[in-house]
C-alpha cells in the first residue's frame, strides 16, 4: 500500500489551520522525483504518451486527491485533472471547504493509456513513483477517484460503491474513497451520488478539523 505516517505540515493562522510551504529539501527531492517521472520509459505507455502527468497543487497539502490516469486534456497539458472531469473536481474541493495551497492532486498512472483504459501492469511500474510521491507530500487524508485509485491504495476495500462516501481510516493517512467525477456526468442518478459524498466527506472533515485545531 502507498499510504505512508506522518502528519502533514501545519500552523495555526488567526485561530485556523493552514499548510505551510514546504521545506527546501522536499523541494528539491520533488523537483528530482518530477524529472524522473517525465524522463520515465519503464513500460510502453512512456512511448505514447505527449507528456507525463505529474502533479498540480501545493507541496505541503493537507488533502491529496489521487485519481486513476491521464486522459487526452492531461495528456496535452501534463497537469492531472483539466479536462471536464477536472472543473467538476475542482469545483468539489471549493465547495468542501479546502483552499487553494490545502491540496494536491495526482494520479496512479503518470502516462496516457490508449483508450483510456486503466492498465494494471503499468500501473505496477508507475507505483515507486506514487509511493514516493505520497511519501514527500505526507497528507493527512488520501481521497481516492474512481475504483481503480481505490484499489491500487486499498486492495483490502470492498466494491466502490459500498465504499465511497466513508472514511477508512485503519491506516494513515486515512483514505476516503469517491466516485469518479467523471462518472457524475453520466447520468442524474450519479450526479446525486456524487453529491452526497461530498456532504459525507465535508461533515467528516470539517469533524477532523475542528479535533486537530
Amino acid at each position: 500500500m502507498a499510504r505512508v505516517r506522518g502528519a502533514a505540515r501545519r500552523q495555526r493562522t488567526n485561530g485556523r489551520v493552514a499548510s505551510v510551504p514546504a521545506p527546501a529539501a522536499t523541494r528539491r527531492s520533488w523537483a528530482r522525483l518530477s524529472e524522473q517521472i517525465r524522463a520515465c520509459r519503464l513500460c510502453p505507455l512512456g512511448f505514447l504518451r505527449t507528456n507525463a502527468v505529474v502533479y498540480r497543487g501545493s507541496l505541503a497539502p493537507r488533502v491529496v486527491f489521487v485519481g486513476e490516469a491521464p486522459g487526452v486534456e492531461e495528456d496535452r497539458t501534463g497537469l492531472p485533472f483539466v479536462g471536464r472531469a477536472g472543473s467538476r473536481l475542482n469545483e468539489a474541493i471549493r465547495r468542501v471547504g479546502l483552499a487553494d495551497g490545502s491540496y494536491g492532486v495526482l494520479n496512479v498512472l503518470k502516462c496516457r493509456p490508449p483508450e483510456n483504459r486503466f492498465d494494471r501492469a503499468a500501473a505496477r511500474t508507475c507505483r515507486p513513483y506514487l509511493d514516493r510521491q505520497l511519501a514527500l507530500l505526507h497528507p493527512e487524508v488520501i481521497v481516492t477517484l474512481g475504483a481503480w485509485a481505490l484499489r491500487s491504495l486499498d486492495p483490502t476495500a470492498p466494491a466502490l460503491l459500498e465504499a465511497a462516501g466513508a472514511p477508512r481510516e485503519e491506516g494513515e493517512p486515512p483514505l476516503f474513497p469517491w466516485i469518479h467525477p467523471a462518472a457524475a456526468m453520466r447520468s442524474r442518478r450519479w450526479a446525486r451520488r456524487w453529491e452526497a459524498d461530498l456532504r459525507k466527506f465535508r461533515r467528516w472533515w470539517e469533524a477532523r478539523s475542528n479535533k486537530t485545531s
